[in-house]
């Protein structure tokens, strides 16, 4: 039983998204590897901001502090480290402190036909055991949803679009 609680308390789950712009490899990089269009490419509902830490550009080891409001009624800081960077190429954030458990998210970036795929891979894991899963389908999820959903039109409207290309968001447990 004890074992059979665990396990339901410590559940993981992941996001994979992928996006073809038309753009070169290098427009790609030099947008998504700067902090501070992060905020153009998320809700402004979330009531995001950054603190501190972005004023260099990323880095393995660099701390970036943001504000962010996952939901209306609340408001926290996150902080994020830039762990492992490979101009051009990919680069892996992880959260420090902020709304999860565990978080951890993959960029990747790859020349293909007619310009770019962005790939995102986010392994998370939320707090709280059981009430946390609870929360996932009937909160967490269609949040995360809404805002990688919103990140794809951003990037639609900021760069344009591939023609034919097909786009993909899943959300999942592992």
């Amino acid at each position: 039983m004890t074992y059979l609680c665990r396990n339901l308390a410590m559940q993981l789950y992941q996001i994979r998204s992928k996006q073809i712009l038309p753009i070169s490899k290098k427009e790609a990089w030099d947008f998504l590897s700067n902090p501070s269009n992060l905020k153009v490419i998320t809700p402004e509902h979330m009531g995001f901001h950054i603190l501190d830490g972005a004023e260099q550009p990323m880095f393995p080891g660099q701390i970036i502090q943001y504000k962010v409001r996952p939901f209306p009624f609340l408001e926290m800081k996150w902080v994020t480290e830039i762990t492992h960077v490979e101009t051009e190429h990919y680069f892996v954030d992880e959260q420090r402190f902020g709304p999860y458990a565990l978080w951890h998210h993959k960029h990747f970036i790859k020349e293909v036909e007619g310009g770019v795929e962005m790939q995102d891979i986010v392994d998370y894991k939320l707090p709280f055991g059981i009430l946390g899963r609870l929360a996932h389908p009937l909160l967490v999820k269609k949040q995360l949803q809404s805002i990688f959903t919103f990140r794809e039109q951003r990037l639609s409207e900021v760069f344009g679009t591939v023609e034919g290309a097909e786009n993909m968001l899943e959300i999942k447990a592992i």
